[in-house]
């Protein structure tokens, strides 16, 4: 063939990372490594960047506002400390404790530890991450794009009817457990191998085929092809030994399976002579019968027949169920090389209909995305009609009749802008190839959309790897495709994947918590020291005790908030917008913070210099007094819907903050009354009116919830 000729039309060709299923074949090596179409592929996905995540980028955004706000106050507060004839030396002691103040240092540590305890919950969930930073990611997904097979559905296909000498039977059980019955038009139970030309479909279906039914430990699985296994299982539903029977009617020569060809056959001796079993799509291996079988009689196949038999073809593909035929041909000696032409004159003996049921647990999830504002859309290889009926019954859409489906073929005849304006309008993708799904990723993203998309095999890989949130299946996954991901599924469940998002949901909320916390008290640490230099007041704190503040809160307190639980209703809130400032609606917060702890820190400290004999004594009353209104703020910061101290059953939701806040209630006891830390942060006990003012001015902290303050200060204009 020449180098232009497709990759998918290199009918010569095998690719290393192919799984063969069944058949038989010799090949010469004629490429290796990195040579290989493979290689070449995880080699391209080495050298693209990654794209940043929206935390990262709001992490960016935030520092940066950060350094700009607290580089200004740093320059105004040296100029002003010399400007009150602070020499040199103290006004820069002053500035750089200020900056102290000013910068969450403990921000990397915590939100490092937050996101790494997240993985470890998603883990346990089955859900693995590859990357730190995309676990976020998942929170703010708007768009998740999911194959059906395996994923949405158990990937075991299960017999669900068989036509057969001109009437239908039911065939119940699923997956691939041996057990079952078979049922008849009238209900009636009915004996299968007491049936010759039913007997006979079932041994086509058990020896034309390369799979097998394998049992492992207390569950029932197949090896090769999916629909090749839904054949040997209903074949031992019906009390067929496989083993048995493949070695009492061995296989002596076969036509394997062509994409073209639609059909595959193979050659056994049955009772002495050779007989040729064939399987394939209805309407091709009608065309190659010149008989039929019924009731166990052989006679000439008329037209009448032929469309009888197309109709019940139809009418069970109406049903989502994947059709197959099947037919046989005797012959009076064995041919010494099967041809295509031994597939004519085939006497049909019936049809087999076969559907991969999908997962229980995929409906309450789909329910549960939706509820979070997650548009699920199925894409997929299989026929428009199989992904209608089973997005249907899983409950993806309610009104068939409502739903929008493109197919593969649809997208190739579209323009850019017509597909641009459809795409996330679309419901169902159906028989779309990898390029298709890349295709769908790009147009999904210039949309603003935050796409999950999920892959195994290695012509998915790139749709992965540009997708925000690319997903691997652990089971079915190729490594090329696992490489590109960003979480691997490690039970191949939709389930897992709204489990994981609301696992990242909640990450992102814990580190929206702990910035509040921290920005808060920096804050209002830098109001107080700023507004103590302008009223020529001594500030209330020495640069130990600003550090010890700091520590306190950014330490057990915040670390704390990032293991918060979720909130229950998490998965009932829209996705987040990508442009989202980290800091969004916390402007006037910051500002009634800051203007609360001017009142609640600096009039406590001003009426302790007026009481007190000394200085120390009077920080030490501010001092205690930041702190407890620092640790009933971290509290407070909980939850931006409920006012957490109004609720007992939130605020005692989180064990890990109670034992931090209390921690940090011990440890600044023993910085007041322990004399080695006395010394160490100059401070002296405080007296019981000391404590109950403190207690008084700390507790207006109680004030601070996000619920009653979490509104933007200035609102941009609105888009027409």
């Amino acid at each position: 063939l020449p180098p232009e000729v497709p990759i998918h039309e290199r009918k010569n060709m095998a690719y290393m990372g192919t799984v063969v299923t069944y058949g038989r074949g010799k090949g010469v090596v004629v490429a290796t490594g990195f040579d290989t179409v493979f290689g070449k592929l995880a080699y391209e996905l080495q050298k693209e960047d990654r794209e940043p995540t929206p935390l990262q980028k709001r992490l960016e955004h935030f520092g940066r506002v950060i350094t700009a706000i607290v580089s200004i106050l740093v320059v105004l507060v040296f100029i002003e400390e010399l400007f009150e004839g602070l020499n040199v030396y103290e006004g820069f002691l002053t500035a750089i404790s200020l900056a102290v103040s000013a910068v969450p240092e403990g921000l990397p540590a915590v939100l490092t530890i937050t996101l790494a305890l997240g993985v470890q919950r998603m883990a346990r969930r089955n859900a693995i991450v590859r990357r730190l930073a995309s676990v976020e990611t998942l929170g703010n997904a708007t768009v998740i794009c999911t194959d059906k097979t395996g994923t949405l559905t158990r990937n075991e296909m299960t017999v669900k009817k068989i036509y057969v000498n001109g009437k239908f039977i039911r065939v119940t059980g699923s997956g691939y457990e041996p057990e079952g019955e078979f049922i008849d038009d009238n209900g009636v139970k009915i004996k299968p191998l007491g049936d010759s030309t039913l007997k006979k479909l079932l041994l086509i279906g058990l020896l034309c085929n390369d799979s097998k039914l394998v049992r492992k430990s207390t569950t029932w699985t197949i090896t090769g092809d999916p629909t090749e296994g839904a054949l040997v299982v209903t074949a031992v539903k019906a009390g067929l030994n496989q083993e048995e029977t493949r070695e009492t009617f061995p296989r002596i020569n076969e036509i394997p399976f062509d994409s073209r060809r639609k059909r595959m056959s193979t050659l056994h001796v049955i009772e002495g002579k050779p007989v040729l079993y064939s399987k394939g799509a209805p309407e091709v291996l009608l065309n190659l019968c010149s008989h039929i079988e019924e009731n166990g009689i052989v006679r000439p196949i008329t037209d009448t027949d032929k469309k009888k038999i197309l109709e019940a073809a139809k009418k069970m593909a109406s049903e989502a169920l994947r059709v197959l035929a099947l037919a046989y041909r005797d012959f009076e000696r064995t041919p010494t090389e099967l041809k295509e032409e031994d597939e004519r004159y085939l006497v049909f003996v019936g049809l087999v209909g076969m559907i991969d049921p999908p997962r229980p647990e995929v409906k309450a999830a789909l329910k549960k995305a939706r509820e979070a504002g997650i548009k699920v859309i199925m894409v997929t290889g299989d026929h428009k009609d199989t992904a209608v009926a089973i997005a249907k019954e899983i409950g993806l859409i309610d009104d068939p009749e409502n739903v929008t489906v493109l197919t593969g073929s649809d997208l190739d005849k579209m323009d850019e802008e017509e597909f641009a304006e459809i795409v996330d309008k679309v419901h169902i993708f159906a028989r779309v190839s990898p390029e298709h799904k890349l295709k769908i990723v790009k147009y999904l993203k210039r949309k603003g959309h935050i796409v999950a998309m999920t892959g195994d095999g290695v012509n998915d890989a790139p749709a992965v790897k540009h997708a925000d949130i690319g997903i691997a299946m652990g089971i079915r996954g190729t490594d090329v495709t696992r490489d590109a991901a960003d979480l691997i599924l490690a039970d191949d469940n939709f389930a897992t994947i709204v489990a994981a998002i609301e696992e990242g949901r909640t990450i992102y909320e814990n580190v929206r918590k702990f910035i509040r916390l921290l920005l808060s008290a920096n804050w209002d640490e830098i109001a107080v020291v700023f507004v103590s230099a302008l009223l020529d007041m001594p500030i209330p704190f020495t640069p130990a005790q600003i550090l010890w503040i700091n520590l306190l809160t950014d330490g057990f307190p915040a670390l704390a908030l990032g293991l918060d639980p979720p909130e229950p209703d998490i998965m009932k809130r829209p996705p987040r917008s990508p442009k989202e400032k980290i800091y969004e609606k916390m402007e006037l917060f910051f500002l009634v913070s800051v203007i609360l702890s001017l009142f609640a820190w600096v009039a406590p400290f001003w009426i302790a210099l007026q009481l007190k004999d000394t200085l120390p004594e009077a920080r030490t009353l501010a001092f205690t007094q930041a702190v407890i209104f620092e640790l009933l703020l971290a509290l407070n910061c909980r939850s931006e819907k409920h006012f957490v101290f109004g609720n007992l059953k939130i605020l005692l939701a989180n064990k890990s903050l109670l034992l931090a806040v209390l921690a940090s209630l011990v440890l600044q006891l023993l910085v007041i009354y322990l004399p080695p830390l006395q010394y160490m942060f100059n401070t002296s006990p405080l007296t019981y009116l000391d404590w109950a003012l403190v207690t008084v001015f700390a507790c207006t902290a109680i004030l601070l919830s996000p619920k009653f303050w979490d509104k933007p200060l200035l609102r941009s204009p609105r888009k027409k």
